[in-house]
């Protein structure tokens, strides 16, 4: 079991614009059941966290793409109550105690966004970052992770449009 941070990324570090769209990424050509690729990855997890702009643009953009997986979200917004997600203000700890054990033997996938990445890795219970980097730059929007955090290489695949790494954190 890992708690894996799985996104798309720009060139630039950044994996939404400032007003929050995933144009950029979702108009791009990728094989999801490639070795890297969504369809490849999924299986693997057993329950998600994100944080509330997560949310709010799936529920606005894709909502019926959401997979029922155990899925929390980091919140002090007011959503409509939904069967797929549990909405929480609790501390990371306790919510990834709760994630791990619903996930029984799979992974914990970190949704976005990259605050709410920092927030695990800050207490120790982020182990993996996977990133598809897309061909484009966006100059400003959501960081991919503004923290400092020393990661190790492990894997490198190209998808075609997009160029993917597999990190570990560096302890």
């Amino acid at each position: 079991m890992a708690t894996i941070y799985y996104t798309g990324c720009s060139l630039d570090g950044f994996i939404a614009t400032p007003d929050h769209s995933l144009d950029w990424l979702t108009s791009r050509d990728i094989d999801v059941g490639s070795d890297m690729g969504f369809e490849t990855f999924a299986p693997r997890v057993g329950a998600c966290a994100m944080g509330a702009s997560t949310w709010r643009w799936i529920v606005e953009n894709d909502a019926q793409g959401w997979k029922p997986k155990p899925t929390w979200v980091f919140t002090h917004r007011d959503f409509p109550a939904s069967e797929q997600v549990r909405f929480t203000t609790a501390d990371v700890p306790q919510v990834h105690a709760e994630m791990v054990e619903a996930a029984g033997d799979k992974d914990v996938w970190i949704v976005g966004g990259g605050d709410l990445v920092g927030q695990f890795h800050d207490v120790g219970l982020l182990d993996e970052v996977w990133v598809q980097f897309a061909p484009v730059t966006l100059g400003s929007g959501a960081p991919v992770l503004p923290r400092h955090v020393e990661l190790r290489l492990e894997e490198v695949a190209r998808n075609r449009d997009f160029l993917c790494g597999r990190y570990t954190v560096v302890r």
